[in-house]
């Protein structure tokens, strides 16, 4: 299961991470985050010690989602050394997203 980031930890597990970080911007309402969820879990697992992978729950955590102005869910942003590397917005396939973490790291 990929972390829970929060406005409250996300400058510590994101922005002042040593690793790659994919953040995946979501809402529980949303059908398409649906899909790119599980796929969100099974990088987490397999890319664990080489990148932190997370998802941020719009709805109750806006202040980052408006801070990298994501306007549309799902949206999933690279971020290496604290700064967006790299994005992916609406559904891909999971080498899309593994693929921009492979750069990153």
């Amino acid at each position: 299961m990929a972390l829970e980031i929060t406005d409250a930890n996300f400058e510590e597990l994101v922005l002042k991470s040593d690793k790659p970080v994919l953040v995946d911007f979501w809402a529980a309402w949303c059908g398409p985050c649906r899909m790119v969820g599980p796929i969100v879990d099974e990088i987490h697992t397999e890319y664990e010690g080489k990148a932190v992978v997370g998802k941020v729950d719009v709805d109750a955590n806006q202040e980052f989602a408006a801070k990298y102005g994501v306007r549309n869910i799902p949206t999933v942003l690279i971020f290496k050394n604290g700064e967006i590397v790299d994005k992916q917005v609406g559904v891909a396939p999971k080498n899309v997203y593994t693929g921009k973490i492979d750069a990153a790291i």
